[in-house]
């Protein structure tokens, strides 16, 4: 049987489903208010990865982390609890997009981001496994082992 061509035109180099609307009103209204100041007193700081670093200083294999939200799927999950996985970063077409699981890689999202200002990132989330899920988030780039980030709910981290 031919599957039909359906014209559709993935933006992110994963393949997955794209973020919607990656830089709406929603992303900009935040993005205003929003800030990480990238010190040594920031949550990210201390050390809670171990993902060995890539030559590149963004693309490559991240440890994710993130809190702000209970996973119902997760049994006793508490939204102060943080929610750990891998994650993998790529830079396409002037955008940075983060894939990471979480729940021993059954749960997976995507964040779509741009470059603003050297080293914040401005972008959306999206839970690929419920897509119904998006959130405007922000990032900072403070060293090639750590990108420091926040949705309004939230943290959620990224450490080699």
């Amino acid at each position: 049987m031919q599957q039909a061509d359906t014209n559709i035109v993935i933006r992110n180099p994963f393949g997955t489903m794209d973020v919607p609307d990656p830089r709406g009103s929603d992303v900009m209204h935040y993005a205003i208010s929003a800030s990480l100041a990238g010190d040594a007193d920031d949550g990210n700081a201390a050390h809670w990865a171990s993902v060995p670093a890539s030559s590149d200083p963004l693309e490559g294999a991240w440890a994710s982390r993130w809190n702000g939200g209970a996973d119902p799927t997760i049994a006793g999950d508490t939204p102060e609890a943080w929610k750990q996985g891998r994650a993998e970063v790529r830079v396409a077409n002037g955008r940075v997009y983060l894939r990471f699981d979480w729940d021993d890689g059954r749960r997976h999202g995507l964040i779509d981001a741009m470059r603003e200002s050297g080293n914040r990132l401005v972008g959306k989330y999206i839970n690929l496994t419920n897509p119904a899920i998006t959130r405007p988030w922000i990032g900072l780039v403070v060293a090639p082992t750590r990108i420091d980030g926040c949705f309004p709910n939230g943290r959620l981290d990224f450490r080699r």
